[in-house]
């Protein structure tokens, strides 16, 4: 699917023109997500990424283990967050997410549905859900009781096969009509939150490597943001602001 194939019909590219930011809205801030590998030293670099500046989340997303494991990679990761007030978000997984009492959970379209996450995990905690490019499915998701709506690949990645390309206008769209925070997803680069912030778009989602800093803050609720996969740096969320999220 693209932009064009939503059910709701192309968006006007200068879309964003119409409206001035409101400046009440709290700036981007850094979502960070994590390799898939994070074994080894990832978590003395996590530490230092966290350490260098602010950063409002953290996502913990490994692939193809048991849940064991997963939990025993998770559980220092998660110390090093809670320490410095970031917010750990699992990535696909409820189950883990409520065993290892997370800030929240990250569902992609075939990762469970957010009123399945709310029952099981409480009204506090923070779910997310990847839309790709599809205004009608993020619709869906707030209407689900999703936390925050995440777009992307923005741009190509090497660090998943990649279908969806919407256009930076479906950030603006989103964040003139809606509250709910947004995150901007895939291939994005340092450079790139700071160029889409001068052309008045809205949030970003990013993975990069760790080591660059970004805001730190647990959220209640997360604001929006970049991200995008390591080896990177990611952007946190927050709600009706703007963000970007790099891989670690």
């Amino acid at each position: 699917m693209t932009l064009d194939d939503d059910p709701l019909g192309p968006l006007d590219p200068n879309f964003a023109a119409a409206f001035t930011r409101d400046v009440r809205r709290p700036p981007c801030q850094l979502y960070l997500i994590s390799p898939l590998d994070v074994t080894g030293g990832f978590a003395d670099r996590l530490a230092r990424a966290l350490d260098a500046g602010p950063v409002a989340a953290f996502q913990f997303r490994v692939k193809d283990m048991d849940q064991h494991t997963a939990a025993k990679l998770a559980e220092p990761l998660q110390r090093i967050c809670a320490d410095r007030e970031v917010a750990f978000i699992v990535n696909d997984s409820i189950s883990l997410a409520k065993r290892l009492g997370a800030d929240g959970v990250h569902l992609g379209q075939e990762d469970g549905d957010a009123r399945e996450a709310r029952d099981v995990l409480g009204p506090t905690v923070q779910i997310g859900v990847t839309c790709h490019d599809s205004r009608h499915l993020a619709m869906e998701a707030g209407e689900a009781g999703a936390d925050y709506v995440a777009f992307g690949a923005f741009y190509p990645t090497a660090t998943k096969e990649t279908k969806h390309r919407p256009e930076p206008v479906v950030l603006s769209w989103w964040s003139a009509l809606f509250e709910l925070p947004c995150v901007a997803i895939g291939g994005i680069t340092p450079p790139t939150p700071r160029l889409w912030s001068r052309r008045g778009r809205t949030s970003w989602r990013c993975r990069a490597r760790c080591g660059t800093a970004t805001r730190r803050r647990r959220l209640r609720p997360l604001p929006s943001c970049w991200a995008e996969p390591f080896p990177g740096l990611s952007v946190p969320l927050r709600k009706q602001a703007r963000g970007a999220a790099f891989n670690l």
